[in-house]
């Protein structure tokens, strides 16, 4: 088991802060809830309290239908095709790989109500501290600011996925809520985010992993920078660069000198990591990546505890824009023979054809290795999630740097974070800003059975191309590529494996607001491609 420091502590802290004390009366009561009556916090329960704010993270970046998954299916690297044991799944991934979902998925559902379920705890742990019921005496500031840096981490979820979402800060507050538009809501991350940093903590050790601390809520304005285009029209690139800079070149950060360190069982102890979640095999299950992506025969490679599902895999397509002597292509993907890592006997093997979303075989297609899998793996793994690291903010930094016509400066910044994968060719980890400026290597078009590409687009014509394609490289199976394939203009125009854009005008580019959600609030009106 992962020896997790503040974070586990604070996952099972939260059952124990509402325990009553144990008995030995066998005659006891047995209750089903605990009354706030019966249970009166002290200032030592803080840390289990606030705890409770972050515990929706789990779900709501990497449980299933979580953001990994509403990122990465819609998206041109990761594919989620028919295979014998299933995988049809009522056409669910067909239809996400096509853009064909429909306002009543699951998945954004299940991305809108984990959202507001943290903004919700979040909500509720700031009107029991300000009413005096979680007694707080010592930096209550501090305590508010983080809690409001967590609900704008949420909201920075829901403004990139649904968008119009409504604001909700209050929790006792019965009226049903007004919908904000995604510029409003853009304008309250930006708010809470710049107001709390002052009082947040610039520590970055154990005391508050996976906690917003100013370096994640610097990270988080970053991003929201990095996309401000794309969500109100108007480009905020200086602002994304004054943010990466803070992080850059006042945070403790630095580049594992190994890509792998990152995403390893104990990388928790990563240099490069700014804000994670945390995650374990027993207490905190959710990272289940590797149970979806390997094929089921591969529990005899590495005699798994538990039985994996054989569904998504690699884009053949992406797999041909990496340069044979990049390692983040090992790093990232399972490929080939596949021994049993005891025995060595040969159990499988891994091939990079997919033939097509409707019908694939049981080894068809890379899969995602990127994550640690340990021998005798359970289902959950005990890899820390990375939401940023220092690699994505210099990289972000270099995209602003690049279409703000300094693309020589952004050349150094993606040089610096290409030189851990070409070490053995270093001249290859070279790039210069004229490069950076050429069009994409993906050969865009439509993959035929055989592997042929018909109507190929290709990405020549692609603003930036090669800079989509070195994030495509560092952040393959992330949960990024949908995000990044909207700001480069892609999204809605390109052809890939077996999506073509959609033509009635509707590009899809945010989910819908679920409809379960607005038969309850007759305040929500529908995202206009959904109309």
């Amino acid at each position: 088991m992962k020896k997790q420091q503040f974070f586990t502590a604070i996952y099972m802290a939260m059952g124990v802060s509402l325990m009553l004390g144990s008995c030995t009366k066998l005659d006891e009561h047995v209750y089903d809830q605990v009354l706030e009556t019966s249970f009166k916090p002290t200032e030592a329960d803080l840390p289990s309290i606030l705890g409770a704010a972050y515990v929706p993270l789990r779900t709501v970046m990497v449980g299933w239908q979580g953001d990994f998954d509403l990122q990465e299916e819609p998206a041109d690297i990761i594919v989620t095709p028919v295979r014998p044991n299933g995988w049809y799944d009522g056409g669910t991934y067909q239809r996400m790989h096509k853009h064909e979902w429909r306002a009543d998925e699951w998945q954004p559902i299940n991305s809108w109500n984990q959202n507001f379920r943290g903004i919700n705890t979040v909500n509720r742990i700031i009107a029991q501290i300000e009413g005096g019921s979680i007694p707080v005496t010592n930096g209550k500031d501090e305590v508010i600011a983080e809690l409001k840096a967590a609900r704008a981490f949420y909201y920075s979820m829901l403004v990139d996925n649904h968008g119009n979402v409504p604001i909700v800060t209050s929790f006792t507050d019965t009226v049903r809520p007004k919908q904000s538009t995604r510029l409003e809501v853009y304008t309250f991350i930006e708010k809470e985010l710049t107001e709390a940093l002052p009082k947040l903590s610039t520590k970055s050790d154990n005391s508050n992993y996976g906690r917003m601390n100013k370096w994640a809520a610097h990270a988080t304005l970053a991003r929201l920078y990095l996309n401000a285009e794309v969500y109100t029209g108007t480009a905020q690139w200086q602002k994304c660069i004054d943010q990466c800079n803070e992080i850059i070149t006042k945070g403790p950060f630095v580049l594992e000198p190994a890509f792998k360190n990152n995403f390893t069982t104990t990388n928790n102890t990563s240099k490069e990591l700014i804000f994670a979640v945390p995650f374990d095999e027993i207490f905190a299950t959710q990272n289940s990546i590797h149970m979806k992506t390997l094929a089921t025969a591969h529990r005899n490679v590495l005699d798994l505890a538990a039985q994996p599902w054989g569904g998504n895999c690699a884009v053949p397509q992406f797999i041909d824009t990496y340069d044979p002597d990049d390692t983040r292509m090992k790093d990232t993907w399972i490929q080939g023979p596949q021994r049993n890592v005891r025995t060595g006997e040969l159990i499988l093997t891994y091939t990079k054809a997919v033939p097509s979303i409707d019908n694939t075989q049981f080894f068809d297609g890379f899969r995602i290795g990127k994550y640690e899998i340990k021998a005798g793996a359970r289902g959950g793994l005990s890899v820390d999630y990375p939401v940023f690291r220092l690699a994505g903010i210099m990289l972000m930094k270099a995209e602003a740097l690049l279409r703000t016509g300094k693309p020589d400066e952004a050349a150094v910044l993606v040089t610096d974070v290409r030189k851990r994968a070409f070490l053995a060719t270093p001249a290859k980890a070279t790039v210069t800003g004229a490069q950076l400026q050429l069009g994409s290597s993906y050969k865009y078009g439509w993959q035929n059975v055989d592997g042929s590409i018909a109507d190929l687009q290709g990405g020549a014509d692609i603003p930036f191309g090669r800079m989509l394609d070195e994030l495509g490289w560092e952040f393959a199976a992330e949960g990024q590529r949908r995000q990044q394939l909207i700001r480069f203009g892609v999204y809605s125009r390109k052809i890939w494996f077996n999506h073509r854009p959609k033509l009635d005008g509707k590009p899809r580019t945010l989910f819908p607001i679920p409809q379960v959600e607005i038969d309850k609030n007759p305040n929500l009106q529908q995202n206009s491609d959904y109309r």
